[in-house]
């Protein structure tokens, strides 16, 4: 079956939202990724701050941390935490965009949510430490923590996040049709490896204009 959406996991600093966003620009096809957070912020009333960072991320650093937080109260949220709530709303967001089709979704559990489809393409974008390490900071600059601290500190919180909701494994390449290490490749090469794996010929593809990369 033809390939009509493609999600896009990855560790971060790996360079999996410019993949993703290259893919979106060559195929025509709509990209989701702040623009799923602005959507899950019509539909719950919540901050798209917290959306962005409790939608992908655990409260803390293991499955204990859900515990911990507790259940919502009764009759607020039909009676779920916060996290589980933006758990159900973000599935239901992912789950109709994914019927309107020609589209790519960043992170969020989609490859998850959607794995039931014939017409979706997972795709897990990883580097070595040391590669993204030099790369978030000269994205973003430095801070008072170190790039490797705040690199495990940020695939910790998805990798428990992932497992919480899904019961799998985050990263596993058995759960996706590819894994890419960006630094061996290149990030901007990603795409065009991605698009042969779904029998696409990049070269009559356009190739999208230089922006600055995100992670």
């Amino acid at each position: 079956m033809e390939k009509r959406i493609i999600t896009v996991s990855r560790e971060f600093g790996s360079g999996g939202r410019s993949v993703g966003k290259a893919l979106a620009k060559r195929l025509g096809w709509k990209y989701y990724d702040k623009e799923l957070v602005k959507a899950v912020a019509e539909k719950t009333g919540f901050d798209p701050r917290f959306i962005e960072e409790r939608g992908e991320f655990s409260v803390g650093k293991s499955l204990l941390s859900y515990a911990l937080a507790g259940q919502g109260m009764p009759g607020v949220m039909n009676g779920m935490s916060a996290s589980d709530f933006l758990w159900c709303m973000q599935r239901e967001v992912i789950l109709k965009l994914a019927e309107e089709g020609g589209c790519v979704i960043v992170g969020r559990c989609a490859d998850y949510i959607l794995r039931e489809r014939k017409d979706v393409f997972n795709v897990f974008v990883h580097a070595p430490m040391a590669y993204r390490a030099d790369r978030i900071v000269r994205l973003y600059g430095e801070s008072e923590r170190s790039p490797e601290q705040r690199l495990q500190d940020k695939d910790k919180k998805r990798r428990v996040n992932y497992k919480h909701y899904t019961g799998r494994d985050w990263g596993v390449s058995q759960n996706y049709h590819l894994s890419l290490d960006s630094a061996d490749i290149g990030v901007d090469h990603c795409a065009d490896v991605i698009l042969y794996a779904m029998g696409l010929d990049p070269a009559k593809l356009p190739m999208p204009e230089g922006e600055k990369e995100h992670n």
